[in-house]
């Protein structure tokens, strides 16, 4: 047997057993879920658990599902190069404990310098929740100083999650308040159904955004708009949120409630064709650029424009274009 130190299929605690790992459960046709936590690869018996996975692998889990409150999904098939974080505390409805940003910020990390991931959805498993925000339970046991410590890693978490070189898009298909919604901002793209509840709510518990929100929003939203909504704790639906420009698309919610995940999803697969390291560069000048004067910015272009220039990508694009096809990116 092979043991695996990083990864391990997993089901999120969505359900009970190796029946429910079907494609269909999973949310997307050629799916495997992956998990930093070990298992050990036994040899192939039986069919594998995706209609497009060819490895014929089977799998014994080595922790509970319980245990398990943030996952990673691979899509394969055509999607192939989509990631998806699955955020599956359900009990506390994805609310920000101790565990749940370990998992998390563990995660994020083996994503940074994963270059065979083009694009990453994050979305809930948990029914009707993005992410419900602080974990109020366990900050009322932490004195001031372990508090300060805790949201200081929220706001390092939050960045970290900025600073993916893949676009990013989260799928709000429920509540997403406080550090909820400050997890949708560091994301690049935000989609959400119709019904969703999103407010920086945190004026309301006698607090600040601390994790990111009160610099996040002002540049999603403007500045005075920002002002208003976090001055008042005020929620706002997914139709009023892309009006204000806080999500991409808005849509209606449909009867399995992972309308917004769907929208998160076709919107992945209209990136996910494209160069990916033109991509990735764009994304970073835009985001390096935004932070600094026009002249700056334009010299930040220059750079990142530099890199795309040797690759074998831009090389393609300009083959497929002479020769009428569509492009064959290989990120190289």
């Amino acid at each position: 047997m092979t043991f695996l130190r990083r990864f391990a299929i997993r089901h999120c605690s969505l359900s009970r057993g190796f029946g429910a790992l079907s494609p269909a459960s999973l949310g997307a046709p050629g799916s495997v879920t992956l998990h930093r936590l070990g298992v050990e690869k036994l040899p192939s018996r039986g069919r594998p658990f995706t209609g497009h996975n060819d490895t014929h692998t089977s799998w014994l889990h080595t922790e509970t599902p319980e245990s398990v409150e943030v996952d990673l999904k691979r899509l394969y098939g055509e999607d192939t190069g989509i990631a998806e974080v699955l955020m599956c505390r359900q009990k506390a409805k994805n609310a920000l404990g101790r565990v749940f940003v370990s998992q998390m910020r563990e995660l994020v990390s083996s994503l940074h310098h994963d270059t065979a991931v083009r694009v990453v959805v994050f979305r809930s498993l948990v029914q009707g929740v993005f992410c419900a925000g602080a974990d109020l339970k366990e900050r009322a046991e932490m004195n001031h100083s372990d508090s300060d410590l805790f949201v200081h890693g929220l706001r390092s978490l939050m960045t970290e999650i900025a600073l993916l070189p893949m676009p990013t898009v989260a799928a709000v298909d429920g509540f997403a308040l406080g550090g909820g919604l400050e997890l949708a901002l560091a994301c690049d793209l935000r989609t959400a159904a119709n019904s969703a509840q999103m407010g920086l709510i945190e004026t309301t518990r006698g607090l600040l955004p601390g994790a990111g929100g009160s610099q996040r929003l002002p540049r999603a939203v403007g500045f005075a708009l920002a002002k208003e909504l976090i001055f008042t704790g005020r929620r706002v639906d997914g139709q009023r949120a892309v009006d204000m420009g806080l999500v991409n698309r808005a849509t209606e919610q449909n009867s399995d409630g992972d309308a917004a995940y769907r929208e998160a999803l076709s919107l992945a697969r209209e990136i996910l064709p494209q160069a990916p390291i033109a991509v990735r560069m764009a994304k970073e000048a835009m985001n390096r650029g935004m932070e600094v004067d026009i002249t700056s910015g334009m010299a930040i272009e220059r750079m990142c424009y530099a890199r795309v220039i040797p690759t074998r990508d831009r090389q393609e694009g300009m083959a497929a274009f002479i020769e009428k096809r569509p492009p064959r990116y290989t990120g190289e």
